[in-house]
């Protein structure tokens, strides 16, 4: 027997829950030990409320700054009418609650520190002198920023002429006011009311009395409390809150409260340490006079484990998808407890709930008799029987025939005892009164969690016999990964990187295989100095036809299309539709806020153009010449891409699918929407998935290679036409210099070396072989890469003829700088997550043009006509374009 926190967890010595015995423990043990060493609590925690509250404290600075920015009528009015009102204050009121207030907010702190220093909490204390500091240093930022770059409109608002010195303004923010709002905010004011009470009336009484003298203004007060708050709750996420949850101690005295007499108690490792989110810690607790228990402790902390994943499910999925992401810890005993006593009302085999109690203000237990056993996945495969999964079933339908959903129905929610009777565990997340979908979800869920430990075939014929085809094929269309849990979508991705893995492996094995062949027939034709062009070309489509062999032996069935067609036997007018779920999809939801951002960029480029006199100095030629510069790019991009594809593909179509593509890069980033199209495009062609995947790779490979060499080029010629000599720039040879550093750096860090092979790894892998087939066909070599070519000379044309149509002779300049700085902003806008780059582009190649020497009156319009012709007026036969080409099944 050990102490509790020692020394970190011996895991070696820690009994599991499956070896106990159901006996209770001698009685020569000692009451108040924790057996194996339970693992050593953190010091600090980082509470997600405090983000929240930090998210929350900034959201609300910038809507008061907006409405000082924006309103600036109703902010005079509002002030007005405070200056009227307080101005009829007596003068004696004012003095006192001036002198009151200043006396008091140097003594409220003072005091409270005294009095946490007395009860030993001085970490709170050294907490809150750090979150002071901190919001004396934001206080002081926000003063010079008002005072020299902020708006007049903002200016009005948190400042007025003070009533000493008719020629200087007051202070926007109150230098003391908040570190102190700061400080108490951070040692934990909230959960002390009379102390808080006490604040409250010192911060009234000094905004009174500020604001009747004339020294602030109600925005500077609001401002100043919200500074104070948010620089509290950052400071508290930044650096953790003290840690405040229950030891196994604590949870011996708690159990004593209630009747028990506990002797030991060790904790029981979760499963699955990426869903225990509220699921609490599990202690084994032997008892004195009595069989042993299984208690779980919830506190505030375990609760708020996965906070932000659930809240994010809250958004994404529909109304019944998930429960409130945060319960209160009342809720979460009350459910828990409400869901125990109606499994096992409904005859499911459940953990029976004998007592619950509270563990402080921050914790809860709930004490179960002591089932023992194995999870499921922990069992042999061996020893999961026919049997054992009829029973797993019934005692789903148990729960269901009661409307109750489990709603986590994973390997280590199922618990099988020594006499081979299953036992569902973990209800606290289940439903009672649940709707059909929520039931079906369960239905699918288990389905997929023993279809990976015993196969589809077993999974489904196990449903069958007990729920009935019905049942079954009703939970297909809940049979998609948004509807498993965390855990079992983790396993199923994993499992689709190794098939994915087995394919890659299978390919190239049958390349190599066939690699022998190819050199002694290349050496037979060298004998005979005969090359046969006719057998040339049987021996590429024989070993294209190995390479199609090897792809099909290897490729396998998903888990969940195995599941589905096993069901689909039996019933083959089920429902094979996947049900919509998702409320709001993420790239939905990044893709609105990316066109916001673009939307914001572009509107905030035209309020500041005016149009009137530019489209009548414009030269039109020159604009017509950017429109077929314009056009002629989506005829390169085609070559670019069809140059990879030994495959033959239809040309015009191809023309078609890029046209669309500028419809797609307005709702995806650039460097994601035209892989996706062009490996989609490439598949509904005829072309196999993976390599049509390998194909569009290799295009970005060598378009990433003539990318960097011609942006090195131009550079080059851009440091040298100048100058009389062929010496490059300091700006050429500075670049090159940093790319070689940060070669080096990734070269000699095991860690990002490691990161960076990952990752290129898989591309390599698939790209190779195809670039191999390619380099076979140098026509189609040499039709790629001039394509690449000529896509970015169409594009520099573009930017050129778009300069030229708002410039002069003597604001021209050269083709090499205009190459330089489209490649530059082209380079970024692939990189910047938001659609067709919108925003990072326009300020590159504005800035760059700038750079270059070209005036700011003839970049700005000339790069808003390059980007008018090349991503915002294309999407409307973008648009045209991808439906029909969706018509006719070709995306």
């Amino acid at each position: 027997m050990k102490q509790q926190g020692a020394h970190p967890e011996d895991t070696e010595g820690t009994p599991d829950a499956s070896s106990r015995p159901d006996t209770a423990a001698p009685e020569t043990a000692h009451i108040d030990e924790v057996e194996g060493d339970e693992p050593l609590l953190p010091a600090r925690v980082h509470r997600p409320s405090d983000l929240m509250r930090l998210l929350a404290g900034v959201l609300a600075v910038v809507v008061l700054l907006a409405i000082a920015a924006f309103a600036h009528g109703t902010t005079s009015g509002l002030e007005q009418d405070i200056n009227k009102g307080t101005g009829q204050a007596p003068d004696l009121l004012i003095k006192i609650a001036g002198l009151a207030s200043s006396i008091a907010i140097l003594l409220v702190p003072v005091a409270f520190a005294i009095e946490r220093l007395i009860k030993r909490d001085g970490l709170r204390i050294a907490d809150g002198v750090l979150a002071a500091v901190l919001a004396h240093g934001v206080t002081l930022a926000t003063d010079l920023w008002v005072a020299r770059a902020a708006p007049d409109s903002i200016q009005e608002a948190l400042t007025q002429p003070s009533p000493g010195d008719i020629h200087a303004l007051t202070d926007p923010v109150h230098g003391y006011l908040a570190p102190v709002i700061a400080y108490m905010t951070a040692v934990g004011m909230s959960r002390r009311p009379r102390w808080r009470a006490v604040l409250w009336v010192v911060l009234l009484l000094d905004a009174f009395s500020m604001l009747v003298t004339g020294y602030t203004t109600p925005f500077s007060i609001i401002l100043t409390v919200l500074i104070g708050w948010t620089v509290a709750y950052g400071t508290l996420y930044a650096v953790g809150s003290p840690n405040v949850r229950p030891t196994g101690r604590t949870l011996m005295a708690g159990l004593r409260t209630v009747g028990f007499r506990p002797v030991t108690a060790s904790r029981v490792e979760s499963g699955d340490a990426s869903e225990a989110g509220d699921r609490g810690r599990r202690y084994f607790v032997t008892l004195e006079d009595g069989p042993p228990l299984d208690v779980t402790v919830v506190d505030r902390e375990q609760q708020a484990q996965g906070f932000f994943y659930r809240a994010w499910r809250n958004l994404a999925l529909r109304g019944f998808a998930t429960r409130s992401s945060l319960q209160s810890l009342r809720q979460a005993l009350e459910q828990e407890a409400l869901l125990a006593y109606a499994a096992i009302a409904a005859g499911a085999n459940a953990p029976k709930l004998i007592a619950t109690s509270e563990l402080g203000p921050d914790a809860v237990m709930l004490v179960y008799e002591h089932s023992g056993g194995r999870t499921l996945d922990s069992l042999p495969d061996e020893e999961i029987t026919d049997e054992l999964l009829r029973d797993t079933w019934h005692q789903v339908r148990a729960l269901q025939s009661r409307r109750i959903a489990h709603r986590r129905l994973v390997g280590d929610a199922i618990l099988v005892d020594r006499s081979g009777t299953v036992i569902l565990t973990d209800l606290r997340g289940g439903e009672i009164a649940a709707g059909d979908l929520l039931l079906r979800m369960d239905t699918s869920q288990l389905l997929v969690t023993l279809g990976l430990r015993v196969g589809a075939e077993r999974a489904v014929v196990s449903a069958l016999s007990v729920l009935g085809p019905d049942t079954v094929a009703d939970c297909l269309p809940m049979l998609q990964p948004i509807a498993l849990s965390r855990s079992t979508r983790g396993t199923l991705r994993q499992l689709a990187r190794e098939r994915a893995q087995r394919e890659r492996e299978a390919v190239l094995e049958a390349y190599r295989q066939s690699k022998p062949a190819r050199a002694e027939h290349g050496a037979h034709q060298v004998v005979l100095d005969k090359p046969d062009k006719k057998a040339v070309r049987a021996e590429q489509r024989a070993e294209k036809r190995a390479v199609d062999e090897a792809m099909e032996e290897a490729r396998e069935e998903d888990l969940l299309t195995q599941i589905r067609h096993e069901v689909l036997r039996i019933r083959p007018q089920a429902p094979v539709e996947p049900a919509r779920l998702e409320r709001v999809r993420p790239r939905t939801l990044i893709s609105f806020i990316a066109g916001a951002i673009g939307a914001y960029f572009l509107l905030t480029q035209l309020t500041h153009i005016e149009f009137g006199p530019l489209i009548e100095n414009a030269e039109w030629g020159w604009v017509v010449a950017a429109v077929l510069f314009s056009a002629a790019s989506y005829v390169a991009a085609a070559m670019a891409l069809l140059g990879f594809v030994p495959e033959r593909v239809p040309f015009v179509r191809t023309v078609a699918a890029q046209v669309a593509g500028s419809f797609v890069k307005i709702v995806a980033p650039a460097a994601v929407g035209g892989v996706a199209l062009n490996t989609r495009f490439l598949q509904r062609a005829g072309v196999r998935p993976g390599l049509a995947v390998a194909s569009v790779g290799a295009s970005q490979l060598f378009g990433l290679g003539c990318h960097i060499l011609m942006l090195l080029a131009f550079g080059y010629l851009t440091g040298t036409e100048k100058t009389p000599s062929l010496s490059p720039s300091r700006t050429v040879i500075g670049g090159l210099l940093t790319v070689a550093v940060l070669v080096l750096v990734v070269t000699s860090v095991p860690f990002l070396r490691k990161f960076v092979v990952t990752r290129v790894r898989s591309l390599f892998a698939g790209v190779v072989p195809r670039m191999l087939d390619v380099l076979q066909r140098p026509q189609k070599l040499i039709t790629g890469i001039g394509g690449m070519l000529l896509l970015t000379a169409c594009f520099v044309m573009c930017l050129d003829a778009s300069i030229r149509a708002f410039g002069d002779e003597t604001t021209s300049v050269s083709i090499a700088s205009v190459a330089v700085v489209f490649l530059a902003g082209n380079a970024l806008g692939s990189a910047a997550p938001t659609p067709g780059g919108v925003g990072a582009v326009e300020a590159t190649l504005t800035v760059g043009l700038i750079a270059v020497g070209l005036p700011k009156e003839v970049a700005a319009p000339a790069v808003l006509l390059f980007r008018l012709l090349t991503l915002w007026l294309p999407v409307l036969p973008g648009w045209l374009a991808f439906n029909h080409l969706t018509r006719k099944a070709a995306l």
